[in-house]
Order: structure tokens, then sequence, then C-alpha cells
């Protein structure tokens, strides 16, 4: 029993009141729809008792909004934020306070999803488009991506992408530059060894002499060199070697473009354009590419179409959702991207323009030519002469001359042999620089920093053929805001053609769509959190450690695991982080054969390829009638490969939507035969305080932090992917050669550029669990259940509910089959997905894991008034398609074959259609009073891909 007086407990107990959408009458009214006395009745009946857990999580109590807050400010506080001077691909920056406030901590930008529904994602798109738009101009080449998770696996992703356009078969080397950072060198290693492929490290000028397919460079180099790339890259390319140039953003705006010197592929980090460096992330990495190897690029490409009126539209081409397509042959396992970390960066290019950033740019050069200039006249030498921000310092008492950088509040690079490293940025005064040159050259020297100014304009650091010699951002776009109101006005205009979650339910299935606090998004912002730099001494991070602690502390009492590594970054990462665990643990047994992965037929798209990423060979298991696990299937297939056996990838509850009664069969089955349980953590949201993966008898499982654990999607990114793991599998999760995290060694390479991935973002975890306590993350879990099956049953009258459990129960989510209907009328799922945009909804997901079906999940933060908002457009949605049924609409003129309809439709001259306009665009009173006008009509996928073009368009278009 509490001893905290009854107000007390009310107050911290009111987040949990919030959270939960269903208030205690609405809760009493689903029950009795479902025939069940109580929600425990309700569980007792959907949860299987063999994996139920009785004991309470031994979590904290919940905490007040105002109390979480205090806490983690008091932790925020422990981390010390020195001046970051370190560099190695992180830097300070202004984040335009117009793109902080309005995208950075607007729900309107944060809690939208992947935009797989483009007709309501015209916004997002537009932004993403212009992050590809200045991607080209900088980069010099013909095709970009939407951003990618970070620079390091940007560049792993590179090395793929090689491999499989090279004409160089034979070949099974990748060359990578002596100048690499060295997190990207990790990265790229880990990936390299379960791709098979070799490794050879050199100066870039040794290229040449490898036989390679292809090669990563490094532009400026890690210690700071600018060097000629053009005579390197022709020789490999003369050998069909693909090469790969990573480069930093700032410095393209006044560098040869990497395109022009001749590479094949450029990435690298957007972070310096106005994202805070947040202790390693989420940042997003830009990636372009020649047009000739579009189907080999990774990750996602806005592409430009045109709509059912003749309208240009921005849609995903090619690679939407290209896991479930083509699976274990997918070119990457990439799901989450970074986009609204992209956003953010294509917005501070929108916001400075060209000139903006030439004058940042120019005046970051400037000054660490004043700096470079100081040095040299007191007689200390630097590494380079050709340089952009940063400078190598050759120094014969290093270690003394950086204690007294630390005392001053200074960080810098201190892993160089007798050198230290020192990276300028756009937040860099002409009174830092003193300062530095103090801390260098002894604070008794004079410095006069009027003359060391006037002599920089003579210093030449940039040899003059590899100055930009082409103009940037020439569209109207990067050219047209200048004043913060038309830039608030572009981005509000942006936001509105969006549908979030703060305007109404998206029910995604699998995607877990759940209300993200303002308390929860708060301590993002602050500079204890932000202003971090990932490689800093690990004694300014003690915040950031004491936060991690526990929240991992939570999160093993949560999964039933004994340990958890925070690295990786997404969901799909986190697979592949705990696949390579497996592998490594395999073969430290001397098990090196045991290659083969069981995945169900039902399993997520990303399963398979982040199986083949870690070497795996997959081999797929059946599903029964009811969409369970085949039990016989799987039995034959264990056995038969039991000395290859190396794990089986499984969701639970399952991807179909239902609590398998057989899972901890399907787990003892596989440990029998040699493997090991991978559990997917998709469905956690409905496992947190009633089972564990642990408990079940898994391995290991991904966590996706922005599902169950209430970090928002961000337009598709940012994510994290931490892995919980069983004792024996702890030894092999992802180290970091730069910096230790204290739990695994450093020997184990990374799978993340950081530490500890997107690291600022790990505070909403803290709070959402905090302010939930041992209580509401049992709550959550339960009222997941609830909504869901209280949706299902009133659904199931009027559309099939394809999967059930034992007692006619799904799980958190439920499967709409639209077949029977689509074969006896022709209406499909994409119709009513979109016929849903007129009636305000964000259609569920489509066809996933089962063609031609819904998959539909409410969450626990909605409030049955929503829910039933969306089951009234549901079955008002079936009562058209009856008319269709019957012959009242064709199937070539009904309003859901038009959907959606746009404002063009009511004011349009020539209305032809059977359906009336009002029905068009108001068919329920509850749109009429809150109408999201969708700003494009259906969108002609077909057209965007065989017409690709991925560029800004004229502004006219946009009119």
């Amino acid at each position: 029993m509490s001893s905290l007086p009854l107000s007390d407990l009310e107050q911290n107990q009111d987040f949990i009141r919030r959270h939960i959408g269903p208030t205690a009458p609405e809760t009493a009214q689903m029950l009795e729809h479902l025939n069940v006395s109580s929600l425990d009745e309700l569980i007792n009946q959907t949860v299987p008792e063999d994996i139920r857990l009785h004991a309470p999580l031994a979590i904290d109590e919940s905490l007040s909004e105002q109390a979480a807050l205090a806490k983690i400010r008091k932790i925020a506080q422990l981390n010390k934020v020195n001046r970051s001077y370190i560099g190695m691909g992180y830097h300070n920056t202004h984040v335009p306070n117009v793109i902080l406030r309005n995208v950075f901590e607007n729900p309107g930008w944060y809690t939208a999803y992947t935009p797989y529904q483009p007709e309501i994602a015209q916004g997002r798109l537009e932004a993403l488009l212009n992050f590809q738009q200045m991607t080209l101009d900088l980069t010099g080449l013909e095709l970009a991506s939407a951003s990618l998770l970070d620079e390091a696996t940007a560049a792993a992703e590179a090395m793929a992408l090689a491999k499989r356009v090279s004409k160089n078969r034979k070949s099974n080397l990748y060359f990578v530059a002596n100048d690499v950072h060295p997190q990207t060198v990790d990265v790229v290693h880990e990936r390299a060894d379960f791709f098979g492929f070799e490794i050879v490290r050199g100066d870039a000028a040794e290229l040449e002499q490898h036989n390679c397919f292809g090669a990563l460079l490094q532009y400026p180099g890690t210690s700071g060199e600018i060097t000629d790339l053009a005579p390197i890259i022709a020789a490999a390319q003369a050998k069909k070697s693909i090469v790969a140039v990573s480069a930093d953003i700032l410095a393209l705006v006044l560098l040869k473009s990497p395109g022009a010197l001749g590479a094949d592929v450029v990435l690298g980090s957007a972070q310096r354009f106005g994202v805070p460096m947040g202790y390693g992330g989420p940042h997003a990495a830009f990636f372009a590419t020649r047009d000739a190897y579009k189907r080999s690029l990774p990750g996602r490409i806005i592409g430009v179409s045109k709509d059912r009126r003749g309208n240009n539209a921005l849609r995903m081409a090619l690679q939407t959702r290209e896991q479930h397509i083509r699976r274990e042959k997918a070119n990457s396992n990439i799901c989450t991207a970074q986009v609204l970390l992209a956003n953010m960066a294509s917005f501070y290019a929108v916001f400075h323009g060209p000139t903006g950033l030439k004058t940042i740019a120019n005046r970051v050069h400037r000054l660490t030519k004043i700096l470079a200039l100081g040095l040299k006249q007191h007689a200390i030498k630097l590494r380079h002469e050709h340089y952009f921000d940063t400078l190598c310092v050759e120094l014969n008492n290093s270690d003394e001359v950086n204690q007294r950088a630390l005392a001053l509040g200074m960080n810098l690079r201190t892993d160089f042999d007798g050198a230290l490293g020192v990276s300028l940025d756009e937040t860099t005064t002409i009174g830092d620089v003193c300062e530095l040159l103090a801390v260098f050259v002894g604070p008794d020297n004079e410095i006069d920093a009027q003359e060391l100014d006037l002599l920089a304009t003579e210093q030449v650091a940039i040899p003059s053929q590899l100055e930009r010699d082409t103009p940037i951002l020439e569209h109207e776009v990067f050219n047209r805001y200048s004043s913060e109101t038309d830039v608030l006005r572009y981005i509000k205009r942006l936001e509105s053609k969006d549908l979030a979650l703060n305007h109404s339910m998206i029910s995604l299935g699998s995607c877990t769509m759940k209300l993200n606090a303002t308390a929860e998004m708060i301590p993002v912002s602050w500079p204890e959190f932000g202003s971090m730099h990932p490689f800093c001494p690990s004694d300014q991070a003690q915040g950031y450690k004491q936060l991690i602690d526990q929240l991992e502390d939570w999160l093993v009492e949560v999964t039933g695991y004994d340990s958890i590594c925070m690295q990786p970054n997404s969901g799909a990462q986190g697979e592949y982080a705990g696949l390579l665990a497996i592998q490594k643990y395999h073969a430290s047994r001397g098990d090196h054969h045991r290659n083969i992965c069981l995945i169900p037929s039902s399993a997520h798209g990303t399963n398979p390829a982040s199986a083949q990423m870690a070497g795996l060979k997959v081999v797929v298991t059946a599903c029964d009638e009811h969409g369970n696990v085949d039990m016989v299937d799987l039995r034959n297939k264990a056995e038969e490969l039991a000395d290859s056996l190396s794990c089986i990838m499984i969701t639970y509850p399952s991807t179909h939507g239902v609590y398998e009664e057989t899972i901890r069969e399907i787990c003892d089955l596989v440990h029998e035969h040699g493997g090991q349980v991978y559990m997917d953590g998709a469905n956690m949201n409905a496992q947190v305080g009633l089972t564990s993966p642990g408990f079940i008898g898994s391995d290991v499982s991904h966590l996706n932090l922005h599902k169950t654990f209430a970090i928002p999607h961000g337009g598709g990114g940012p994510g994290m992917g931490p892995i919980g793991v069983k004792s024996h599998l702890a030894p092999f999760v992802a180290g970091h050669s730069v910096i230790s995290n204290g739990k695994q060694s450093a020997s184990n390479p990374a799978v993340s550029a950081a530490p500890y991935g997107s690291a600022s973002i790990l505070p909403i975890s803290w709070m959402y669990l905090a302010m939930l306590g041992r209580e509401g993350a049992k709550n959550a879990s339960e009222y997941a259940i609830l909504n869901a099956n209280y949706l299902a049953k009133r659904l199931s009258g009027h559309f099939p509910i394809l999967y059930t459990g034992k007692n006619g129960r799904v799980a958190h989510e439920c499967i709409i089959d639209m077949r029977p209907l689509k074969e006896a009328t022709g209406i499909t799922e994409m119709d009513v997905a979109k016929r849903l945009n007129d009636y305000g909804f964000h259609a569920p997901t489509m066809s996933f894991p089962v063609a031609g079906t819904l998959m539909v999940e409410p969450t626990e933060s909605e409030s049955k008034r929503e829910i039933d908002r969306f089951i009234d457009a549901m079955i008002s949605i079936r009562q058209e398609i009856a008319k269709v049924e019957s012959g009242e609409w064709t199937l070539e003129d009904n309003p859901l074959v038009f959907a959606p309809h746009v404002l063009d439709d009511l004011t349009d001259a020539n209305w032809e259609h059977s359906y009336s306009r009002e029905l068009a665009v108001f068919p329920s009173d509850a749109v009429r009073s809150n109408k999201f006008w969708p700003t494009v009509s259906r969108i002609d996928d077909v057209f965007g891909d065989r017409n690709l073009f991925c560029a800004c368009l004229p502004m006219e278009a946009y009119e």
C-alpha cells in the first residue's frame, strides 16, 4: 500500500487518465458491448493463461507531469554542456527559432505518419522533395533519396549499392580510405563482415592499387584535409569500381561537388543544417547517386506524378514499402527514415537560402583560417595545408593542452597520435577563436584578432581547382521566403496539407499511432540533451547515463530480458542488431554453419530483409487457416534443418493480430533444435504488464520505442529500436570503437554511428514510463486490447474480421477482409482507404499482412467517441458499397473510386457524377463540423514510376 496521501496519488495518476482514451463510463459501455463484466475478464479471454504475468511490474509508481518534468530536469542538469570542437560529423548549429517552434515542437509535423497515403501528405512530401533538391544541388548527382538513418549506415548502404551495380563482378574487396570517420568505418566493417565482403584500408591515393568492386572516401577527410579526389576516382572507375564519397554538407556549399569530381555516390549527415547534435541523433543522412542506379537506391524517393484531375502531385516512388514486396531480395531493410529531421534540414535551407548558406560557410571557413594563422604565428604546426573548418594541430604537449581546454569548458578531438583536432561551426565566434588560441599557445601570449582577420583575407585554404564554380539552390523555393513571416506561412501552408494525430485518429495496424504527450516531448528541446556531442568525455554525460541506465532497467523489467542495448536507431536496425548477436553467439560455440532463419509467411517484410543482411538464408514457414503458425510445417522444417538452424523470427501477438496459443511450444521447438528465438517487438503494445518476450521464452527482441513507448513517428522517422537480450547473448550486442557504452566490448563493431543511437529522443520514453508507472503501463496494454476488440466487434456486423483467437478475441489490432466485397462489387481496399480521407481519417494499413485487407489498430489513447466516429465512417462506407452492389451506382461512377475529393470537386462547374457534390465532400455531419481537405485527388502511381521525376517542380506548379 502506498504511503502517499490520496490526493497525491490522484495527482500522480492523472497522466494515466489523460493517456488512456476511454473514460470510466465509456469503458463500461464498451465492456457491455463485448458481453464481459470487467477488463480483467476480457484480458483472460484474450491472452493465453500460460504466458500471463501475475506479479506487477517492478517499476516505479506513476509520477504527475510536473513531478516527472522536475525529476528529468535534475537528471538533465547532470550533463555538462561544454563548447564542442570535436567534429567527426557532429557540429553545433543554430536551429532557427521559427523551425524549432513550428516544426520540431509542432505535433502537426511530429505526429504524422509515413506518407503511404500521399493525398493527405502533400506537405511533408514537398518538404522532402526540397530535401532531395538540396541534396542534388550540393552533391552534383542526378538522383537523391529522402533521407537515411545516419552517415555511417548510409555509408554501409553505399557499399551494398556498389556491390549490386559494380561491373567488377569477380571482386569481393571494398576499399575504405584511412581518413573516413572512425564510427563510419566501424559500421561499414560490421556490415561487410556479414555480407562476406573483405575490407581493405589505405590512404585514398592507394585506391588504384586494389582491384575493388567499390570504395569509400571522405571529403573533407576526418582530420580536415581537403584532397582533390578527381584523379583518384577516375583511376578507380577505370578498374570498374563504384566510388562513394562521404561529404560534409556545409563544406559542399563552398567546395566543388563530389559529383563534379566523378563520384558515383555521395552521402553524409544533414545534422549541421539546423538539427541539434542530441548526443548522437536523430539526424537525417543524405544520399545521392546516378540515375542509372535508381533501382538500387536504398530508402525512399519522393517523386512527382499526376492526380486524377491532371494536377501535379507528390508520392513515394519506386521503393514504397519495398521490403514488403521484395522481402529478402530488398535493396535494404530500411523502414524508418529520419523524415522529421530531413524536413528541418530542408526548411533550414529554405530559411537561409543560397546566400545565407554561403555566408555561414564563408564565416566558418574564415574563422578557421584565423585560428590556423594564429597557431602558425606561434610556431604550432598544422598537419594539413588545405581545410574547410577542421584543423589537425600537431603538438608535443597534447595532453596538457587538452586539459587546459577542458578546464575552460572546451572539448577537443583527442584520438589523433600527437595531435588535437579542432572543428569550428556556425555557432563559433571570434571570441571563441581567441579563447582557443589561448588554450593552444598559452594565456600569456598576446593574440591580435584584428590582425589575424586581415591576414585571413589573403590566406588560401581551399585549392582553387576545388572551389565550387556552380550555383546552388537556384530553385525559387530556396529564394522566395526572405522574411520570417514568409517562412512561417510556408511551414504552415505545408502543415495544413497533412493529416496528423492532432486532427484525428490514425488507425494504422502494426504502427501504434498513440498519443505523444506534450510533457514527454518537452525535454527533447532542452540544451542539456540537445547540445551534447556523442563523443564528449563520459564524465560530462552523467545525466544521459542516469537516464539511459534507468530506462534500460525499466525495459529489462518490461521485456523479461537480462540486458538492453540502446544503440540501434530504428526498428529494422534493431532486427539486424539482434540477428548479429545470435550469429556471433553461434560462432562463439563453433556453430558457424548455422545460417537458416525460419520466418512465418505473415511476418513483417523487414524480417527477411534483415535476415539477409545478417548473412542468413530465409526459409518461410506456413500459417494455418486461422492465421497461426502452422505447427506441422514448422516442426517438419525445424527437424529437417536442425543442423543448420540459426533462429526463428516471430512477431507476438502475431502479425495477424491474435495471441497464438502455441507460442511457448514454438520457442521450445526452436531451442530443441539448436536455434534461437527472435521475437519482433513491433507488437509490444499488447504485451507490457501482461506478458513479456523473455517470460514467453524468446532470446532477443527489438523494441520500437517509436511505437509502444511514445516516441512520435515524425512523418516517417525518427525511430529507436533498442534490443533486449537474454544473458547468453549480452556479450554479443553492438559496441562502439570511439566511446564505450560501458557494457559492450569495443571489439563488437557498431550498427549505428553513435553509441546510443538517437539518444536525444530517449527522454520521451523515459517520461512515458515515469508518468505511467507500473499500473499505467499495464493499463495501456489492457486498453489497447479493449479498444481493438470493441472496434472489431462493432465492425464485424458489416465486414468480415479475418482472424480471431481461441475465444473470438483479437489482440490490439484486427484485420478487415475486403476480398469478398471486392469479388462481389469490384470495390477494393484502396477505394475504401481513399474514401476514409473524405471522412477525415487516415487509412488503416493496406494489404499487409494479407493482400486485399485493412489492418486497424486504435491504440489505448483513442476515446470511445473517436473510435465510434471511425466505426461510423466505416459503416457509412459499407452502405456506399452496398449501393454499388445493388446497381444504384456503377463501379465506374461512385464516391469510392473517385475518392478522395478535393475543393475543386465542390466548385467544379461541370459535375457529372451520379452522386452529389455534398455527399462527395461532406459524407457525414462529423465531417461537416471539422473538414480536412485533401489537396490533391487520387494519385496515379503507375504514371509516377514510368515518368520518374524526383526534383522540385517550377514554383508555378505549387500555386
